[in-house]
């Protein structure tokens, strides 16, 4: 039996019992074994230009493949880099396995490079933390680094490996009990519980299924049409959830919008809400004061918060949809759906007129439904912004699984995940064409990585809806402060395109409507990374930020 590099086990491990075949990260000298270990053992690095993109885009890779994403980073800063990343990951409940480095163990106390007390500053914001001191355990903290992320409700893990652990040399071996677990183990609800649920959707009149990244998470794709179409009431999904049930279907409401989500809450009878927590979008459960309220989600403590539940039921979505849809009845709500319909879509006519006429300036509204035209309902799409994430909401469809994908449903409200969150996209389904559309504010934060993507060949196309401003936050200070006292959320009109073109990618810099199509196509076609920066009305304000700005008044 021969030995190798504490480091070269870590990549062992990874591709021979987890099969990851990408980690994303940055390198540095503290992980520099393990780094060679994906050299020897084949496993893809991602290098990217800054380690909190690494961790977005590992968290998007988890959304994409239903695996767990793994990145790696050096000690110190590039620990405290990668943190924005993982604290976005822990509050989406993304399955994350963090890999990093630390300064060496001989070396405690003494003010070695880069010397911190990293665990505890993350783990707050983790499932389970280690380190490990013991190059043989190796795959043991790997096996249980894996299987907290993926148990019960995802999230990130951290595990930490000193380099005076990976530079040593073990057993060329790993312990044959250590095998990839292929099922999870799940919560069931009691039989009173189901039989009550049941009692209350069979009788409902306007019942609503709502679903959030609990859906996504969860293998209930199947069970989920079922209890759906068996049902016949009409739904909504978000975060990560939105997708396993195509936007296309029959049943489905997204295509009103927050504006049909708000008005089926508020008329709904019956509430049934899965893997989706009662936060701000929700106005933590006060939007459907009235409802009845069924609530299916993996962690126990969610059943009640902020609103409490008429029944709760503790388990994986797509297991207690598959346990309720024996009892509930065959049911026909067409008309409850066509009202709801038309009382959206009454309250958005104007964005729908906007949707089909030209514009100049171009309407954001307009813009969104150019790129739905041009890339269609096959494409993958990434939304990043503040009032560009509702004209995106509203006007991106996909008939793909995490087709539109936004961060206005996490507790972080995280931007600069766009590009990321597109170039995982792309590789984790390099079939489909990926079109991310960034607000010119949230570009910023991660436009370096359009280098990754020229460097590693990974062709995506981003969208700017270039208002010149931090749109969001502009207006809002003009709704309460006035036009004269705007303070630091204008930035101009910038050629980001160029800086695309510089990096080696395609750019294009739109400034009339008639352009918007051919231009996204040609980017399209291009096989490159792409940027088309379009100037839209800076004047506009969505509705999104007209309820942000009364939510945060003090009576």
């Amino acid at each position: 039996m021969g030995k190798i590099y504490g480091g070269h086990l870590v990549a062992k491990y990874l591709k021979d019992v987890e099969q990851v075949k990408t980690v994303f990260g940055l390198s540095g000298g503290h992980i520099e074994q393990i780094l060679d270990g994906f050299t020897e053992y084949g496993i893809r690095a991602i290098d990217v230009r800054h380690e909190q993109a690494a961790a977005m885009m590992a968290h998007a890779w988890s959304i994409y493949t239903g695996e767990p994403g793994v990145c790696l980073f050096t000690a110190g800063p590039g620990f405290t880099n990668a943190l924005t990343g993982i604290v976005n990951a822990y509050l989406d409940n993304a399955p994350l396995v963090i890999l990093c480095g630390r300064s060496p163990l001989r070396d405690d106390l003494k003010g070695a490079l880069q010397e911190m007390n990293q665990v505890d500053m993350v783990k707050p914001v983790v499932k389970w933390y280690a380190t490990c001191y013991d190059p043989e355990r190796i795959p043991e903290y790997l096996a249980t680094a894996f299987r907290h992320a993926l148990e019960g409700r995802p999230g990130p893990v951290f595990l930490e490996l000193p380099p005076d652990v990976l530079n040593r040399k073990v057993k060329d071996e790993i312990t044959p009990r250590l095998t990839r677990r292929s099922l999870k183990y799940t919560f069931h609800p009691e039989e009173q519980a189901l039989k009550q649920t049941a009692d209350i959707i069979n009788t409902a009149e306007k019942p609503l299924f709502i679903g959030g990244s609990g859906v996504g998470f969860s293998p209930c794709d199947e069970p989920l049409q079922d209890f759906i179409e068996k049902t016949g009431m009409p739904f909504l999904l978000l975060n990560n959830g939105r997708g396993v049930l195509s936007d296309t279907h029959p049943l489905c409401v997204i295509d009103t919008g927050f504006a049909g989500m708000m008005m089926g809450l508020s008329r709904a009878d019956v509430i049934v809400a899965a893997g989706i927590r009662f936060n701000w979008t929700l106005q933590f459960g006060a939007s459907f004061p009235d409802a009845k309220v069924v609530h299916i989600d993996i962690d126990p403590h969610e059943i009640d918060r902020n609103r409490s539940a008429d029944v709760g039921l503790v388990g994986d979505v797509g297991s207690v949809l598959a346990q309720l849809i024996p009892s509930v009845e065959d049911r026909d709500h067409s008309t409850w759906l066509t009202d709801l319909r038309n009382a959206a879509k009454a309250f958005i006519g104007s964005e729908l007129k906007q949707r089909e006429e030209p514009s100049d300036p171009i309407h954001p509204v307009r813009l969104v439904a150019q790129i739905q035209e041009a890339a269609g309902e096959e494409a993958l799409y990434v939304v990043d912004g503040g009032d560009t994430s509702y004209f995106g909401l509203v006007g991106l469809h996909s008939r793909e699984r995490a087709g539109v994908l936004t961060p206005t449903g996490s507790l972080f409200g995280c931007l600069g995940t766009g590009i990321p969150y597109g170039i995982a996209a792309k590789l984790a389904r390099p079939d489909k064409q990926v079109v991310v559309l960034n607000g010119d504010g949230s570009f910023g934060f991660n436009a370096m990585e359009f280098d990754t993507a020229v460097r590693h060949n990974i062709p995506f196309v981003c969208v700017i809806n270039n208002d010149c401003a931090w749109g969001m936050i502009k207006h809002g200070q003009e709704m309460t402060l006035g036009e004269e006292r705007l303070q630091c959320s204008e930035l101009g009109q910038r050629h980001y395109e160029k800086m695309v073109e510089g990096l080696g990618g395609h750019g294009e810099f739109v400034t009339r409507d008639q352009d918007i199509i051919p231009a996204v196509r040609r980017a399209m076609t291009s096989k490159k990374p792409a940027c088309v920066n379009v100037f839209t009305d800076p004047t506009v304000t969505s509705p999104a930020t007209v309820m942000f700005e009364q939510g945060l008044k003090v009576e």
